[in-house]
């Protein structure tokens, strides 16, 4: 039944007949929550049949973070206007999640003026803010005195001081959130105009205190919500309720926590072979696909290769960038890989060394194109009959399902850790790839044990 707060939650939505439409920049956002659509595919009818029933969510991939900012903003108002006109067919409010990365790392500013311009070019007026939870509980992001926390290597260090704020698309140094507003916000906002839930508002003054503060938030200004646990994010999810009954809108940018409570759903135990497989595993072997280049997946790779039973087929990222060499490369590893996969689970991983862009928008355009590179490899694998596909990386598993398995439309069954590393069930998508099991593993999240671990998961017999 979960907590009252949570049966609150739902009641409210089932009453009020609210739908919840994600628009996640890239494929990891879904690790908090099991039993929600993910489109993968930018078509309305998509969305629609993800948000069938009142108190549905539906995640709809973007995968803007490979984009540029213009790019990034130019989806966004689309798939805003289209999710909020389909609410007003439905005579049902939508609530719109822009989700992105739990280490502050996206297109912020773009994405949340778009779905603010879509809004009121809907509704005939954008929103009243926009609540920023960044919070990622299961993998140890949080925020507390305003300050987001990553937990890296067991202990909880400023965001503004670890690897993801020196990402090369989406740097940063902030790690006070109104500071980091402020920042990303470049002169058009004043510190004193970013309002905070503080956890003292949230345990003390409750929900009331929440609405309290929502009502008098007005003009698109930014909260940042302080959590620690999903008791706090319950609360403040009650508090937003209270405020939306009085007629006040948010557009919410966080991490993938927030989903969860906002949707008022509890926690699955992690998935066994048994329920990935309730019919049995089918015969064959895996694919294990890796293109994120951040340093824990890195050691993740290294730590697979140690357990054993894995044929490496590696992607050199030279060859993919340079237009000459490229679709002969590409063909080779398709033929390598093909060959393994009749004797043993495969390993696609690309080299790991970085290119250097001096602008940040050359580095997603080189990512893209070793990323696009990578879902052709799986695309021509596909055939050959992989039974499960392990993607690492959020660029990565968002090419590898749409350019590879031709998926338009799924369903989340659960994670394989607790809040972590999400299996994807394909519903519209090729037929050699319907019902098999897609795994989406952020590049950022685990410990140096998780992909193998994972993949241990992934050959144990159903019994």
């Amino acid at each position: 039944m979960g907590t009252p707060a949570r049966q609150q939650i739902r009641q409210a939505h089932r009453a009020g007949g609210r739908r919840i439409a994600v628009l996640d920049d890239d494929p990891t956002g879904s690790q908090a929550v099991h039993d929600v659509a993910v489109v993968f595919e930018l078509d309305p009818a998509e969305y629609a049949a993800g948000l069938t029933e009142p108190g549905a969510t539906c995640f709809v991939l973007t995968n803007s973070r490979s984009l540029s900012a213009d790019e990034a903003a130019g989806l966004s108002y689309r798939i805003g206007r289209e999710v909020l006109e389909l609410g007003e067919r439905l005579g049902a409010p939508v609530s719109v999640v822009s989700r992105s990365d739990s280490t502050l790392r996206g297109h912020l500013m773009a994405e949340v003026r778009a779905l603010d311009a879509a809004r009121e070019a809907v509704l005939g007026q954008g929103f009243d803010g926009v609540l920023l939870v960044p919070a990622y509980l299961e993998a140890g992001r949080f925020t507390s005195d305003n300050t987001h926390w990553a937990r890296v290597g067991g202990r909880a260090i400023p965001v503004g001081q670890t690897e993801f704020a020196r990402d090369a698309a989406f740097g940063y140094r902030s790690s006070d959130l109104v500071d980091f507003v402020v920042e990303r916000g470049a002169g058009a906002i004043d510190r004193r105009d970013v309002v905070a839930l503080t956890l003292d508002d949230i345990r003390r003054g409750g929900p009331g205190r929440v609405a309290e503060i929502l009502m008098q938030v007005r003009g698109g200004r930014f909260v940042v919500v302080n959590a620690t646990s999903y008791d706090d994010l319950e609360t403040v999810v009650l508090g937003l309720i209270a405020a939306e009954a009085r007629g006040k809108a948010f557009l919410h940018r966080t991490g993938p926590s927030f989903v969860r409570a906002l949707a008022g759903r509890g926690p699955r135990d992690p998935l066994t072979a048994n329920e990935i497989w309730p019919q049995g595993r089918p015969a064959g072997h895996g694919l294990v696909v890796v293109g994120s280049h951040v340093d824990l997946t890195t050691r993740q790779v290294a730590a697979a290769r140690r357990r054993g039973g894995l044929v490496e087929v590696e992607l050199d990222v030279t060859a993919l960038a340079d237009p000459v060499r490229r679709q002969a490369h590409v063909a080779a590893a398709i033929d390598r890989a093909a060959t393994a996969l009749a004797r043993s689970d495969v390993l696609v991983v690309t080299s790991r060394q970085l290119l250097a862009a001096d602008d940040p928008s050359d580095a997603l355009a080189l990512s893209r194109t070793i990323s696009a590179a990578v879902a052709d490899v799986v695309r021509g694998l596909v055939p050959v009959g992989p039974q499960w596909i392990v993607a690492k990386g959020g660029i990565t598993s968002h090419d590898v399902a749409v350019t590879g398995l031709g998926i338009r439309r799924g369903v989340v069954l659960g994670q394989l850790l607790p809040g972590l590393i999400s299996v994807v069930q394909p519903i519209a998508a090729r037929p050699e790839a319907r019902g098999m099991p897609y795994i989406v593993f952020a590049g950022n999240v685990g410990g140096d044990e998780t992909l193998a671990d994972v993949i241990d998961v992934l050959r144990t017999n159903p019994r």
